[in-house]
C-alpha cells in the first residue's frame, strides 16, 4: 500500500466573492486509480469559513473532479463541491447552479491576474510608478516584466495536472499577466479554472507575493483586470450564420444587468468605457471590437462560424456563475429558432 495525499479544495461562504479553501486527505492505495469515484466526501469546519454556524458546524465535501499534483510527491487535487449534512447542495455552492454541463458548451477563460509585493504590483517602484502602460504587453526584458519565473513554474503545474491552458502572456500593465484556459462543458472548464487558480496562489506563495484578482487592483490610468469569456455550442460552431450570432448578442442586451450582478464585484471599476472596455450601464457588440461587451472575433464573422468573447466578467468573477448564466442566455436565444 502506498499513502497518497489529497488537497481537497473548495470555495468558502465569503462575500462578494468566495475565497479557495483546501486541506489534505492522506489516503492508502495498492493503486489508485485516478477516478473521482474512488475518493471519500469529507466534512470540514464550515463556522471558520462562513459557511455554518458555530452550533451546527459541520459541512461536507463532496469530490467532483481529480488531477495530478506535480507539486507534491504521491498527490492529487481534488476539486469538491459543498454539502450540507443532508447531503444538498450549500447555498454557496455555485457549481450546483450549472443546469447544462454537456460538451456542447466549450468556454475559453482569458484569466487576467496581477503579481503584488507589499500592496505594490511586482515590478513598480517602492514610491511613485513606473513608465506609463505601452511596453510591457507581450514583452521580454528586465524592467518590461516582472514574475516571469513564477507564470513558467505555474504553466507547467497546471499542464502536467492535465489542464488545457492555451497560451500565457504579459499583459498590459506591469506586472499583470494572464493566462488562457480552456474546456468542454460548464463544469469542467470551470473546475479547470479553479485548479489553476489555485496552483497560481500555491505557487506565488514560494516567492513571497501575492495574487491579486481585483478588477482595478491600481487606480489611475491603467488597465483593470479581466475574465474574458470566450463561448460556442455546436450551433456555432457547425450551423453558423450572421443572423445566429446577431441573434445570440441581441439576446444578451435586456439581461445586461443580470450578467454584470454575476460577473465580479467593484466591476464599475474596470467596466468604465476606457481601457478596451465598454461602460457597465451599457451594452454592446460589433467585429473585432474590443471596446464592446461582447466582441464578434475577426475570425468568427469571415464565415459567421466560431465563438464569441464576453468581455465583462471580471478578473475576480466566479466561472461556475459566469457559465451558468452564459448558458441560460444563450438557449433563450435558441428557443424560438426550434418552435
Amino acid at each position: 500500500m502506498t499513502n497518497f495525499k489529497f488537497e481537497y479544495i473548495w470555495l468558502d461562504g465569503y462575500k462578494p466573492e468566495a475565497s479557495l479553501r483546501s486541506k489534505t486527505k492522506v489516503l492508502a492505495f495498492k493503486d489508485f486509480d485516478g477516478k473521482v469515484e474512488s475518493l471519500p466526501e469529507w466534512s470540514f469546519d464550515g463556522s471558520s469559513t462562513e459557511q455554518a454556524e458555530g452550533h451546527s458546524s459541520d459541512c461536507l465535501l463532496k469530490p467532483v473532479s481529480v488531477y495530478p499534483d506535480a507539486g507534491r510527491k504521491n498527490a492529487y487535487l481534488v476539486v469538491c463541491e459543498v454539502l450540507n449534512p443532508d447531503g444538498t447542495p450549500h447555498s454557496s455552492n455555485t457549481r450546483a447552479l450549472i443546469e447544462d454541463d454537456s460538451e456542447d458548451y466549450w468556454f475559453g477563460f482569458e484569466q487576467e491576474y496581477v503579481f503584488t509585493l507589499d500592496k505594490l504590483p511586482l515590478g513598480f517602484p517602492s514610491s511613485g510608478y513606473p513608465g506609463p502602460q505601452g511596453p510591457y504587453y507581450c514583452s521580454v526584458g528586465s524592467g518590461n516584466v516582472a514574475g516571469r519565473e513564477i507564470v513558467e513554474e505555474h504553466l507547467d503545474l497546471c499542464l502536467e495536472a492535465g489542464i488545457s491552458i492555451t497560451g500565457i502572456n504579459a499583459e498590459v500593465m506591469l506586472g499583470q499577466w494572464e493566462y488562457q484556459c480552456f474546456g468542454k462543458g460548464a463544469k469542467k472548464a470551470s473546475d479547470d479554472l479553479m485548479v489553476s487558480r489555485y496552483l497560481l496562489a500555491r505557487t506565488a506563495e514560494k516567492y513571497g507575493v501575492k495574487i491579486d484578482l481585483h478588477p482595478k487592483p491600481v487606480k489611475g490610468d491603467w488597465n483593470g483586470s479581466g475574465m474574458h469569456t470566450n463561448f460556442s455550442n455546436e450551433a456555432m460552431r457547425k450551423e453558423g450564420g450572421k443572423d445566429l450570432f446577431h441573434a445570440i448578442c441581441e439576446a444578451f442586451r435586456p439581461v445586461h444587468e443580470e450578467h454584470i450582478a454575476v460577473y465580479g464585484s467593484s466591476n464599475e471599476q474596470r467596466l468604465t468605457g476606457l481601457h478596451e472596455t465598454q461602460s457597465i450601464d451599457q451594452f454592446s457588440y460589433g467585429v473585432s471590437d474590443r471596446g464592446a461587451s461582447i466582441r464578434i472575433p475577426v475570425s468568427t464573422a469571415q464565415n459567421w462560424l466560431g465563438y464569441l468573447e464576453d468581455r465583462r466578467p471580471a478578473s475576480n468573477a466566479d466561472p461556475y456563475l459566469v457559465t451558468a448564466r452564459i448558458i441560460k442566455t444563450v438557449e433563450g436565444a435558441l428557443i424560438p429558432q426550434t418552435v
